[in-house]
């Protein structure tokens, strides 16, 4: 690890962790510790890869503080789906993350294999994603899955146009592949997954199918990321704050952790703010998680709304226009996932141009009023502000998903912290 004092934090897919977290972090006030950056991974990082990303991350701090400013840090390490970034993913290595789908893995990964061009195939590929899912049979997008979660579209519509639209959205750039952290895929140049195309008809639609199975991935982290934060993290740091009150702790978070730690906001107990501020680093939700009033429909709020009350200081939206993942796989899966505020129930298959599929680490925090929106580099010359929301584009740094080990945006953090020199 790259700073000390550090500690990590470990959750199980349910926000559940050992005994003593709390009482370790509490201890580091008492060692003379003022200010705690958390940081949290995203989706697609195995536990000892989302502890060499925090060690990496982490580097700069030491050398940005201001005198008087002593930094503690965490890293939230959580389990996140794990596949490889070959051009043909391991799709088996989702055993590692849900065991007792196994047999579903097993012939999902065979159908995928084979590709056979037939209906009833992708029938079967079909009813097996709702499998791996836990997405009841019969289910339509006003229905419910057992977690009360409005189910994905995508997931109940007819498996040959899902896969087609899929398709049809990887052709023009390229196919897909998951990066080494990231909430979908990034792009390659053309050529197909390492085969001279898939031939013609219904065969060729397999190639949708792989997207699918990853967005179908994306649905359980996105579930498990805010289960994770909100009664996880969010009790986690009630309890820290009940020990150590003076305590200052500044969320950070890349990707789904974006999301984890903006769910763990929801999760502090009454009264308790411990919160000094939240960096989002190129943020896995909607850019209308925060407002009041959904521009297509004000009748409705975003799912977080209210939440930066709970923060005693801004609340940082990092985005970059260079992040394909967030600008065309995940408008791509959430209109198919009914999923803007976070959830339109009936809603069709639209345009991806359209604002309500939008993505924070895409365009930043919209809809809230008075947010600041700022390019990096002027952020950095000016400072974050002391509270409120701030977006900040970060693409002149940013050149993608993942790229986010960048002194630049530590020192965006550390701004916000109001702890820099």
């Amino acid at each position: 690890m790259s700073v000390e004092p550090y500690r990590e934090i470990t959750f199980d897919k349910e926000g559940d962790g050992p005994a003593g977290q709390s009482a370790a972090l509490a201890a580091l006030a008492r060692q003379g510790v003022t200010d705690l950056v958390v940081f949290a991974h995203g989706w697609n990082n195995s536990p000892s890869g989302a502890t060499r990303l925090c060690s990496d991350f982490f580097e700069p701090f030491p050398g940005l503080l201001a005198p008087g400013v002593e930094a503690g840090y965490a890293g939230v390490i959580w389990p996140s789906m794990m596949f490889t970034g070959e051009p043909v993913s391991d799709y088996r290595a989702l055993v590692t993350v849900l065991p007792e789908k196994e047999p579903v893995i097993d012939r999902l990964t065979e159908l995928l294999a084979t590709a056979p061009p037939d209906e009833a195939a992708f029938a079967e590929f079909g009813s097996l994603l709702r499998d791996l899912t836990d997405v009841p049979s019969g289910g339509g997008p006003e229905g419910f899955s057992e977690a009360a979660e409005p189910v994905p579209e995508f997931l109940v519509a007819d498996p040959v146009d899902v896969c087609a639209v899929f398709t049809e959205a990887l052709e023009p750039a390229g196919p897909a592949v998951v990066g080494p952290d990231g909430v979908g895929p990034g792009v390659v140049g053309p050529g197909g997954y390492g085969e001279e195309g898939f031939g013609e008809g219904l065969k060729r639609y397999w190639k949708g199918a792989r997207e699918v199975l990853r967005q179908a991935t994306y649905y359980v982290m996105k579930k498990r990321s805010g289960q994770v934060g909100e009664f996880g993290l969010g009790p986690l740091l009630g309890e820290v704050a009940r020990a150590a009150p003076r305590l200052r702790v500044h969320l950070v978070g890349h990707s789904m952790g974006a999301r984890l730690v903006a769910c763990a906001l929801k999760g502090l107990p009454p009264g308790a703010r411990p919160v000094a501020s939240v960096t989002l680093l190129q943020g896995a939700f909607s850019h209308y998680a925060f407002a009041a009033q959904l521009p297509h429909d004000t009748r409705r709020s975003g799912a977080l709304r209210d939440m930066q009350q709970r923060v005693r200081g801004p609340v940082v939206a990092c985005y970059s226009r260079h992040d394909t993942a967030l600008g065309v796989m995940y408008p791509l899966a959430s209109r198919l996932a009914n999923d803007d505020a976070e959830a339109v129930p009936g809603a069709r298959l639209l345009g991806l141009d359209d604002p309500r599929w939008g993505a924070i680490g895409h365009d930043g925090v919209q809809a809230v009023p008075g947010t600041v929106v700022r390019p990096l580099a002027a952020l950095l010359r000016e400072g974050v502000p002391a509270s409120g929301f701030v977006s900040v584009d970060a693409s002149d740094v940013v050149s993608g998903h993942s790229d986010i080990r960048r002194p630049e945006l530590a020192r965006v953090v550390v701004s916000a912290a109001r702890a820099g020199r």
